[in-house]
């Protein structure tokens, strides 16, 4: 099986807030080589690293907004996200816990922090994705999945080396529990130091790595510390993870949908018309109602 080389290993671009509540780092897209198409399905990848907000009667977040087009997933790693969507879901992401969405169609959406988080203040650390829907699936009926984390497929590791937490595909032979509209693999890689870890997919699998505790030496060459993304190349199936301290580190790989992105603000489609439709029928309120 012939390793994957390494592509460039991204520092985590200048922060900025999303709403009030939201500190986050946008790797994808970005400036380094990570536009909407290299990392399909993955589209877009904001990492709010651990950032203290002190407490707040009022919780922070972002108020009512449209989606059109796509999945966002949260993976909550420190403190707690409450949120609300049109289609009548809502809930607490806890630390651990997934949250994944389905705009499809179409929902109005908020998030913030939830309220006795707020109140008490602390650490917050979080991921979104956005993961892009093929062109058939674009329009069809919004859905939710709620993944605590006491639902996700366990890998356990060797000699209490640590675990393989799978949000989405498979890791061995243990899945993950998140339906998903094209093949993609979503995991988090707890490691104590010291352990040593193989991933292998298929070649055209656009695949990177976040690191979001510790640090790791990548394929036995390449350091890549905390809250750095590498991105590997598709030469290859597998890639080669050392902890060189204790570390979560987040694996995104996924089957690319080779089909063309026309993406404005929260909507993306295929083509521009998309785009424009998806305005109008934002502004006909043909994506239900939720009050602010």
């Amino acid at each position: 099986m012939k390793h994957r080389t390494i592509e460039v290993v991204v520092p985590p671009p200048e922060p900025h807030f999303v709403g009030d509540g939201f500190r986050v780092h946008n790797f994808i897209p970005s400036a380094y080589r990570l536009d909407m198409e290299r990392m399909s399905p993955f589209i877009m990848l904001d990492y709010g690293s651990k950032h203290y907000f002190p407490p707040s009667d009022t919780p922070r977040g972002v108020g009512v907004h449209p989606h059109r087009g796509f999945e966002t997933v949260t993976i909550a790693y420190k403190g707690k996200v409450a949120h609300h969507d049109s289609a009548g879901n809502s809930g607490v992401i806890g630390e651990g816990d997934v949250q994944w969405m389905t705009a499809a169609s179409g929902v109005l959406h908020k998030e913030y922090h939830e309220k006795e988080f707020s109140k008490s203040g602390g650490d917050f650390q979080m991921v979104q994705l956005w993961v892009n829907l093929p062109a058939k699936d674009k329009m069809s009926k919004p859905k939710y999945q709620e993944i605590p984390h006491s639902k996700m497929g366990v890998f356990e590791l060797p000699e209490h080396k640590g675990s393989i937490e799978v949000i989405a595909g498979h890791y061995g032979d243990v899945k993950g529990p998140a339906s998903t509209f094209t093949p993609l693999n979503l995991l988090n890689a707890k490691l104590k130091q010291g352990s040593q870890t193989v991933f292998a997919y298929p070649q055209n699998y656009n695949t990177g790595l976040l690191v979001i505790e510790g640090a790791i030496t990548l394929n036995h060459t390449e350091q890549v510390p905390d809250n750095h993304f590498a991105l590997l190349n598709n030469d290859g199936e597998s890639f080669h993870i050392e902890a060189n301290k204790d570390s979560i580190v987040l694996i995104l790989s996924g089957l690319p949908i080779d089909e063309p992105i026309a993406a404005h603000g929260p909507f993306v489609m295929n083509t521009r018309q998309e785009i424009a439709q998806a305005f109008q029928d934002f502004h006909l309120g043909k994506f239900g109602h939720l009050d602010s």
